[in-house]
């Protein structure tokens, strides 16, 4: 399981021991089933905020997919001011069920953290790509630029990012998470490939989404 989560599973859980415990002392039949419904939820955040081991596939011409989900869109985009151009917008849409560990697209240097504050609109709503609240990562390698979104939603009001500005990082190394759904976004240059296609289902730090 991440660390992350670490901060949730194990209150929840010290409750629900508290109300089987306050269950066999009183027997207090509310007290049974608050017992239950908070092991329900230390299941839940357990699996929540598991963490599978990957293989990483091998070629630095690879673009990785940074997060679990459905490829929600391929589209152009027209301006970024990392790239002074436009390119192809990919975007991935994390269920709940998914899971939330975020991974290197490419290895490279970190030449940017950028926060924009802003909304929390659903993430499968086009507003969200640019109104709601992300967190950019400007990655740069031998082969060229990326830049990483990782949009905030409805639910998921928490982006943990632990990269820091010219830090290096490998490809499908683990550098972060949102928490309870949301979307992660790859701005690439116009001329990489897209390997995916819509609806597609992929891995992060395990399936190819896009080639220079």
């Amino acid at each position: 399981m991440n660390k992350e989560g670490l901060g949730l599973v194990i209150p929840v859980f010290i409750f629900s021991l508290m109300f089987f415990f306050s269950f066999f002392l009183l027997g207090a039949l509310l007290l049974l089933i608050g017992g239950v419904l908070f092991l329900i939820m230390t299941i839940f955040l357990v699996f929540f905020f598991r963490d599978p081991k990957r293989k990483i596939p091998q070629g630095d011409d690879l673009i990785l997919s940074p997060a679990d989900g459905k490829v929600f869109s391929v589209e152009p985009f027209y301006y970024h001011p990392f790239f002074d151009s436009g390119g192809k917008r990919l975007s991935i849409f994390l269920r709940i069920t998914d899971v939330h560990i975020n991974r290197a697209p490419v290895s490279g240097t970190v030449k940017c953290l950028r926060y924009i504050p802003g909304r929390f609109h659903p993430a499968f709503k086009s507003e969200s790509s640019e109104g709601n609240e992300q967190n950019e990562i400007w990655l740069e390698n031998d082969r060229g630029k990326i830049v990483l979104k990782q949009v905030a939603g409805f639910l998921a009001r928490r982006v943990v990012c632990n990269l820091k500005k010219g830090e290096k990082i490998e490809m499908g190394e683990k550098f972060g998470m949102i928490k309870f759904g949301s979307k992660v976004e790859l701005l690439l240059p116009k001329e990489v490939e897209i390997l995916v296609s819509l609806k597609e289902k992929v891995k992060a730090g395990e399936t190819p989404v896009a080639k220079f």
